[in-house]
């Protein structure tokens, strides 16, 4: 006699007896997303979700329209514009080098986004195939979790320095940072994926039926996780923002005169009774980008529990 798997919700799963050869039983996700919309896109469009897409999307606007919406360069010095403060040609004024500030931010936004944009993509993917690789073998997975333990020892702040002193200061350098402060973040979250989902029912029944490891990992696994690493994947996105602003404002980010949001906001400090608007225009907009990413995990975070 063969005794079939009961689900969470009292249903019985097809076991070897009942699947006909060739037929790969759904899992719950996937019957989910015949009836409704997708939750991680619907998330960015309600809620808080939307007040975060707004954020992020307006400040990535105003970074592609920046040569529109100024007539200066980056790095154009003016003739008598030593410390201006806020004016029409000038709308956060100016430097201590002549510089137009409000230039020099919608410029440093582009730099900020391209790290992010690149480095957080790198180490999720990187952190989810060394997780779900990982895993089905105990000696390498002993091995990737001593070795996150060691990367998550060093706060992403610690670990810039420290790799800041190895290698020079610059772009690359704080993209190096985030992808492995980001990697065992991402890793551990795809083996506990794997480990929660492997033992489910529907899963084992799949096997039964002969399904491969790799079409189980596609069908069930990643489907059933997408969620969870949408929600890290906007916290790392908003902890990123934080690693560029902190590493550029210690002085060890990025180098000058290449402006980033963070490397304005240090220029400034010195500044801040003569022309407060040198430091807030890119504090502002560090602001923006951290809430607007914050509430966009908040609202994903929230879809997951409905």
């Amino acid at each position: 006699m063969t005794t079939s798997l009961t689900t969470s919700t009292g249903a019985a799963s097809p076991t070897a007896a009942d699947i006909e050869p060739g037929l790969i039983p759904e899992s719950p996700t996937d019957r989910e997303r015949r009836r409704v919309r997708p939750p991680l896109s619907r998330s960015l469009f309600t809620g808080v979700g939307l007040v975060g897409s707004i954020l992020v999307l307006g400040i990535v606007a105003l970074a592609l329209v920046a040569p529109v919406l100024t007539s200066y360069g980056p790095d154009q010095q003016i003739d008598g514009a030593y410390l201006l403060p806020p004016s029409a040609d000038h709308w956060f004024g100016t430097d201590d080098l002549n510089r137009d500030v409000a230039t020099r931010v919608l410029y440093g936004i582009r730099v900020d986004l391209l790290i992010i944009f690149i480095s957080v993509p790198i180490g999720a993917v990187l952190g989810t195939l060394i997780g779900v690789l990982t895993v089905s073998h105990p000696v390498s997975d002993v091995i990737a979790q001593r070795t996150f333990d060691v990367i998550l020892a060093f706060p992403a702040l610690v670990l810039g320095i420290a790799l800041t002193a190895v290698l020079s200061p610059g772009a690359s350098t704080i993209g190096i940072v985030i992808v492995l402060a980001e990697i065992p973040i991402f890793g551990r979250l795809a083996r506990t994926s794997v480990l929660r989902v492997r033992e489910l029912p529907y899963v084992e029944a799949a096997r039964v039926s002969g399904a491969r490891n790799i079409y189980v990992l596609r069908r069930h696994v990643l489907p059933n996780s997408v969620e969870s690493l949408g929600v890290q994947f906007a916290l790392s996105l908003s902890l990123a923002v934080f690693v560029e602003g902190a590493l550029s404002f210690l002085g060890i980010g990025v180098t000058p005169p290449t402006p980033s949001l963070g490397s304005i906001l240090s220029s400034g400090n010195s500044y801040l009774e003569t022309n407060p608007w040198f430091s807030v225009a890119p504090l502002i907009v560090i602001s923006a980008l951290v809430l607007g990413f914050y509430l966009i995990s908040q609202s994903i975070s929230r879809s997951r529990r409905q």
